[in-house]
């Protein structure tokens, strides 16, 4: 490649010249090519450790003028080609022209011009690939794809100088890490080291330092253990492969693929060494974790963040934090935890204003609220810039235009704490009132008002005023009034500052008037609900009456969600959870419908309104609970996994008790998924319930240890599951909430509490303060990283539970190992994987869908099952590789789909590489009729007259595809009954033409039952034969056996006893060829005439010598160089001369196929190149290798020498499968090599350690050869 021009001081160091002339040398790396010695070791481990780009260009092109002591780079290339054709650009064009100039500073000057302009117009031609990564990340790239053989495709995100400790030696090299891939690469002394690690076939990664490996990266495949070291940051390298792993697990959970961010921001100073991905990557990092700290939605971007102090009016503080900035929102986060959390809405913000700066408040700005709140954020580093960016945020924002959905809910819940009935009243008049779409969709499940406009628990609770509640009246009262005091210091609605007394107020119980408004606020669900209005009803509009398998579910468990409470023991409450939970499906269909959902859903239905349930069930799912409610749980296992840590770390001595138990596992899923409502009483699991939205995971983890913890004693002397369960259960019922106000509801698990001993009742309010007190020290950041090293392990797990279930699906007959079915899974599921990788351009390599049986989430299309086609197949055919594997995927492919699961993969292997010689034949004898054959390899008349007999009517339903698989008996006899005097519609009934059963009045015309019972039991008597026999394969015509003699041929192009199997085959060929010709005079019946053909009276005696059956010709040396072009050359021979022992000495009597064709089928026709037309002349093959023409030769051609394949030239020449087979067991050359035994496991090594798709250009195709072939 063409390099802006550099200047080199010292030009023969490390380099040795092989060309110059006046003005440019052209050099080669020091040890690069042959030789080299040590110097050539020296060199390469320096170029490694140096990170030199030597390395993957050890040719260069300097300038240089005779005078001058200094040299410029203008080119440098990966190969000798390459260089060499740069050399004689320039010899050509610029050395006559330089010869002209006088001064030499003119000559370097016109070449540096030369050159950066050649530069400039390559770079024209490319197509702008959005953010132009750094030059020097270029070249990192450059040499990532050449060393490791990766495609365009593939991106590299970065790349860090480390080590790698193989064995107890450390290997110092150079990391790359891309979008797919983990590599590394090291070149000491002549010891080469390159690793590829796939990002989703990591188990385990984690950071650690031990005395053997000081501060080390470990990372786990299942078959190998790595470790990396001596990073310069190794904080920075270990986040970066987390993301990328977390990517990986992301793929293999639902398939989504990296996709970079177009809308990211470009930075005005870029770094050096910094690509557009890291940034990228970083970016995403800080969204995540922004998005989850404050529970925005999920497309907020963070546009920037600066340090700051807010004048928090309650405390009289100036408290210091950070301020982040977006495009809906402004909030603020305090250094010290828990002393003040802020978000802002920018729909809310009325005014922006910079304030006036003191010496006790430098560089202010103010931000007021439509509630009358004024926020004051001061020491701001670029307050103008900031003020200007708010600006330009407040200007796009929708909400600035007056909305009807959001007004009234946003005024009361901003205001100055107005009465929190009247509030939760105003915002239930919202967009489900009962003359909204909401109702007019219903048709079967009529929906009275009150339902969308509170919650349920309004309507089915005794309305006892406060005062005739005693004790827990009061206690409710004053808890009511602690909050309004907190709204009016703290402020109300989204704006409020969330502090330490906040969380306080909620460890004491939020009261029951204020819990579906503050669950909202805490949740982020009325960020949502407020930006997305009307949304709901239009989804329950949509959603109403469509049927799927979410909808039954749901169904199957209404009546089992929460039935002792009254609010769900009529039709009012079960049709408004029908309608939250099947909108949710329809918005959400890959998670749709999980257990545990309707439980959840039916307590967010007690407090809020229908439409507020509705989001309040979009956050739980979507982002407090990431992956919980899928088909596999996920998220829930995740979870499980951190519980069982923290067991090992806080309660050690019951750990190992629990983990014997095996009750965790068993525990731990029903209380997370279900947040504790289906284990516990309803009116203290909801306080639970509270803090989970306040807090997130951490209070569930929290109460379970603490539970775990109170139990102790008694689990530690349990002797099973059942009697540990039984424990947890009984706590759990006698957990109470003794300041309730409701009417104490039933507990289904009260059933488990024996009468003799009842257990001591708990507070439910001194269960959550122990948690807190005992296990509080769990932070956000740390369940993340724990969260990540357990989704690791999970998914993983799950896949390898999917790959065994998938093997065994595998019917045991079909030949392999339970290991080799194994290995043939993971190699096919990576040639799934590679699809997503790099951009597949089939249609048909649709996402994976994690609901399908595990036996289809993965499938293939033609393109890949070419490429493990040609690598497993257990015979070499060199060029006519892809032929075959096209042949084999169509017979693969029942359902058409263009795609292959890995039972119907495995099945074509197991017919190539198990069974006798019978077998591997039969699969070869399928691979060249229909449906593997295409019509364009057999001319496509072939099928019609080779399958059915001349009787059967043109438009017999026997023409369907699904007769190629009936049995020749069935057929038969299908055609016998059509025959025997039904009419046209009987047949068509009797074969299922018209997809419906017998109708009444086709039975008055004849079609009686029994008829229709003989239909059902041929259907079933032709399912029972799956295993067919030889005789049930249909015979093959003339061109399709010579389509499979061509596959013979290519077959022994690689094998040891190469000439012998040529002889052999020619004279079987031959054999059979005389066979077939044979076999025509008798299947010429004397009622029946070939189409187009002249009276046999009339049929001249074909000419031609009578010869020997099997003609014995020799096929040519192997040490002959054309050979090969040859050996097609002799299959023909062969061939033509059979052909004429067939006519010729069948006597008279016979006809020339030359003669049998009309005037009208006398054209040239390229569909003819697979089709042997045969003449009574001399005959000679040309290329039968690659589409097949015999044509004639000697005499000169008669005008009907040409043939289409539609008239009855051949239809009565046909080979049987018996035949074939009896014919090759005559050669002991051709049985021995179909029944030598092929390990599959050795064709799967060498697969894995091929190398990988290649870039296009040939040069870097040899690079990346070499460099992975040393490697290995």
């Amino acid at each position: 490649m063409w390099l802006s021009p550099e200047e080199v001081l010292v030009a023969n160091a490390l380099w040795v010249t092989e060309r110059a002339n006046p003005f440019f040398v052209l050099q080669r790396r020091r040890g690069h090519g042959k030789g080299g010695g040590l110097t050539g070791l020296l060199v390469g481990t320096l170029d490694v450790v140096l990170d030199s780009s030597a390395r993957v260009a050890p040719y260069r092109i300097l300038h240089q003028t005779q005078d001058s002591q200094v040299y410029w780079t203008v080119a440098c290339g990966s190969s000798r080609k390459e260089i060499t054709k740069h050399w004689e650009w320039l010899e050509n064009n610029l050395l006559q022209t330089l010869s002209i100039f006088d001064s030499e500073e003119d000559i370097t000057t016109f070449v540096k011009g030369k050159i950066h302009g050649i530069i400039a117009e390559e770079n024209k031609n490319l197509q702008p690939q959005g953010d132009e990564d750094p030059g020097k990340f270029k070249e990192a790239e450059v040499k990532m794809r050449k060393q490791f053989g990766m495609p365009e495709g593939e991106k590299l995100v970065n790349y860090y100088s480390c080590s790698y400790w193989k064995g107890r030696m450390p290997r110092q090299g150079w990391l790359y890490l891309t979008v797919n891939h983990l590599c590394f690469y090291s070149f000491l002394l002549g010891k080469e080291v390159s690793l590829v690690v796939r990002w989703v076939d990591i188990t385990r990664l984690e950071k650690n330092a031990t005395l053997l490996f000081p501060e080390s990266i470990r990372v786990d495949t299942r078959d190998q253990e790595l470790f990396f070291s001596m990073f310069l940051n190794i904080s920075e390298t270990f986040k970066l492969m987390e993301q990328l792993a977390n990517l990986a697990m992301r793929q293999l959970l639902d398939s989504e693929g990296f996709l970079e961010d177009k809308a990211l921001s470009r930075p005005t100073r870029p770094h050096r060494n910094i690509s557009a991905l890291k940034r990228d990557l970083d970016a995403r990092a800080k969204n995540e974790w922004y998005r989850a700290t404050f529970r925005l939605p999920q497309d907020e971007r963070l546009d920037g963040h600066t340090g700051c102090t807010l004048w928090t009016p309650f405390s009289k503080l100036h408290i210091p934090g950070q301020m982040f900035i977006s495009g809906n929102y402004i909030c603020f986060a305090s250094k010290e935890r828990d002393a003040c959390h802020l978000i802002i809405p920018l729909r809310e913000v009325t005014i922006v204003e910079k304030a006036d700066s003191s010496s006790v408040l430098p560089s202010p700005v103010s931000v007021s609220t439509k509630s009358k709140m004024t926020f004051l954020f001061a020491n701001l580093k670029d307050r103008d810039f900031l003020v200007q960016r708010i600006s330009d945020f407040l200007q796009k924002t929708p909400s600035k235009q007056p909305s009807v959905s959001g007004v009234g809910r946003k005024a009361s819940t901003m205001g100055p704490a107005p009465e929190s009935s009247s509030a939760l009243q105003e915002v239930s008049e919202r967009p489900a009132s009962p003359t909204s779409p909401l109702s007019d969709c219903q048709s079967s499940h009529v929906q009275e008002a009150p339902t969308t406009s509170q919650g349920l628990l309004k309507l089915f609770q005794r309305n006892v005023p406060m005062e005739d509640l005693g004790a827990k009246g009061a206690k409710e009262k004053m808890k009511e009034e602690s909050w309004n005091i907190h709204f009016f210091e703290y402020g109300r609605g989204m704006c409020m500052y969330r502090t330490a007394r906040t969380q306080e107020l909620v460890l004491k119980g939020i009261p029951e008037s204020l819990r579906g408004e503050l669950w909202l606020l805490f949740s982020g669900a009325w960020n949502e609900m407020v930006t997305h209005p009307g949304y709901y009803a239009m989804l329950v509009a949509e959603s109403m009456g469509k049927y799927s398998l979410a909808t039954e579910e749901i169904e199957r468990d209404l009546y089992r969600s929460m039935p002792e409470h009254p609010a769900f023991q009529n039709e009012l409450g079960i049709a408004a959870l029908r309608r939250v939970l099947t909108a949710y499906a329809y918005r959400n269909p890959t998670i749709g419908y999980c257990q545990a959902m309707n439980i959840v859903t039916s307590v967010l239905l007690l407090y809020g309104s229908e439409e507020e349930a509705f989001w309040l069930l979009v956050a739980l799912c979507e982002h407090m609970l990431p992956d919980y409610y899928n088909t596999r749980v996920v998220g829930a296992l995740v979870d499980q996994g951190i519980f069982e840590e923290l067991t090992r770390d806080f309660l050690p001595q019951l750990s190992e008790k629990m983990q014997d138990l095996g009750v965790i596992s068993s525990i731990s899923l029903s209380w997370f998924l279900t947040l504790f409502l289906s284990v516990m009483p309803f009116e203290s699991a909801v306080v639970i319930v509270d803090c989970f939205f306040y807090e997130g995971i951490k209070v569930i983890l929290q109460v379970a240890l603490a539970i775990l913890d109170a139990n102790m004693e008694q689990l530690l002397v349990c002797s099973d599951e059942g009697e540990a369960m039984t424990v947890l259960g009984r706590y759990l019922d006698n957990v109470v909430n003794k300041q309730s106000i409701s009417p104490p509801i039933p507990h289904l698990h009260a059933l488990l509490t024996s009468g003799d001993d009842p257990p001591a009742e708990v507070d439910i309010f001194d269960l959550l303060k122990v948690s807190y007190e005992k296990f509080s020290s769990l932070s956000a950041n740390d369940i993340e990283q724990m969260r990540f090293k357990q989704r690791l392990k999970v998914i993983q797990s799950l896949e390898d539970t999917a790959k065994r279930s998938v093997v065994r699906a595998i019917p045991g007959d079909i030949g392999f190992s339970v290991e080799e079915l194994e290995d043939l899974y993971m190699v096919f599921k990576a040639k799934h994987l590679a699809s997503q990788y790099w951009g597949s351009s089939h249609p048909a390599t649709t996402r994976r869908d994690p609901s399908l049986p595990y036996l289809e989430q993965y499938r293939i299309t033609a393109s890949q099952f070419q490429e493990l086609f040609a690598s497993l197949m257990p015979w070499a055919c060199s060029s006519h590789t892809p032929v075959l594997a096209g042949r084999m995927f169509r017979l693969l492919d029942e359902n058409k789909d263009s795609l292959i699961n890995f039972k119907e993969f495995v099945t074509g292997m197991s017919r190539m590489y198990h069974g006798d010689l019978t077998e591997k034949l039969k699969a070869l004898y399928k691979l060249h009729l229909p449906p593997a054959l295409r019509p364009e390899e057999a001319e496509s008349a072939l099928e019609a007259t080779c399958y059915f007999t001349e009787e059967s009517p043109s438009a017999s339903p026997l023409a369907s595809d699904l007769d190629l698989f009936l049995p020749w008996e069935t057929q038969e006899t299908l055609q016998q009954e059509e025959r025997e005097g039904a009419g046209p519609e009987d047949g068509r009934e009797k074969r299922g033409g018209t997809g419906r059963p017998p109708c009444a009045g086709a039975e008055e015309k004849g079609t009686s039952p029994p008829d229709y019972r003989h239909y059902i039991q041929m259907w079933a008597k032709e399912k029972e034969v799956q295993k067919e026999t030889i005789k049930d394969l249909p015979k093959m015509n003339q061109e399709q056996f010579i389509e499979l003699c061509k596959t013979f041929y290519n077959m022994f192009s690689e094998d040891p006893m190469e000439q012998d199997l040529y002889h052999a085959i020619a004279t079987v060929a031959s054999l059979l060829l005389h066979i077939g010709e044979v076999g025509k005079r008798f299947s010429t019946q004397p009622g029946r005439k070939p189409q187009d053909s002249a009276p046999e009276e009339d049929e001249p005696p074909a000419s031609g010598p009578p010869q020997d059956p099997a003609p014995e010709l020799q096929p040519p040396a192997l040490g002959d160089p054309q050979a090969r072009a040859d050996r097609d050359t002799h299959l023909g021979k062969v061939l033509q001369e059979s052909q004429m022992v067939g006519e010729g000495g069948s006597g008279e009597g016979r006809v020339s196929p030359s003669q049998l064709l009309s005037d009208d089928e006398t054209k040239d026709d390229m569909s003819m190149s697979s089709y042997s037309v045969v003449s009574t002349g001399s005959l000679q093959c040309e290329d039968l290798a690659d589409d097949t023409v015999l044509v004639g030769g000697g005499a000169a051609p008669s005008p009907t020498a040409t043939n289409h394949y539609g008239g009855t030239v051949d239809t009565d020449w046909a080979i049987s499968f018996e035949q074939i087979l009896a014919s090759i067991l005559t050669e002991s050359v051709l049985v021995n090599f179909f029944e030598k035994k092929v390990d599959i496991g050795l064709k799967i090594k060498d697969l894995k350690k091929m190398e990988r798709q290649f870039s296009t250009s040939s040069d870097h195709e040899q690079a990346g050869a070499g460099a992975e072939g040393s490697a290995k």
